[in-house]
């Protein structure tokens, strides 16, 4: 019987892999300029109700979408409500990048980009690589991310 839970844990372990290796930046881009769709039609509170109502619509697999305020309070989470209304600039990554204050500066000075950092992936439960697409638009950010592994 252990055997055979080991070999559950050890092919579910190998899917996750799987899973997360088909993440694509161009998922993750996809994803913000959805959001921005959206919000464009609909305005910025119809989003972020979407996005906390864990609508599928910004949910994609690991891939989500989110929203931070320019004073880094996040304003949207459909993963983790606890952050809502919560200011972690000062919270580092898993080696001490400050990849929140990145996020803000980028999104002031050139509007959209890339940021990396490292991590808990919550799928396989284990500090990864990820790169986040933002996009400013007026006083939000609009955020989806992809994990890269380890």
């Amino acid at each position: 019987m252990k055997i055979l839970k080991l070999l559950v844990a050890l092919l579910l372990a190998a899917q996750c892999q799987f899973v997360m290796a088909d993440d694509n930046p161009a998922d993750a881009i996809a994803m913000v300029e959805k959001g921005l769709a959206y919000m464009q039609k609909n305005g910025k509170d119809a989003l972020v109700q979407e996005i906390n109502n864990k609508t599928p619509d910004f949910i994609n697999g690991s891939i989500y979408l989110y929203v931070r305020g320019l004073d880094g309070i996040v304003i949207a989470h459909p993963i983790n409500p606890k952050l809502i209304g919560k200011n972690m600039l000062d919270l580092p990554d898993a080696d001490g990048k400050y990849y929140r204050k990145e996020i803000i500066a980028l999104a002031k000075s050139k509007g959209k980009g890339w940021v990396d950092y490292r991590y808990n992936n919550p799928v396989s439960k284990q500090i990864e690589n990820k790169t986040t697409y933002i996009f400013r638009s007026n006083d939000v950010i609009l955020e989806a991310g992809i994990y890269k592994g380890k």
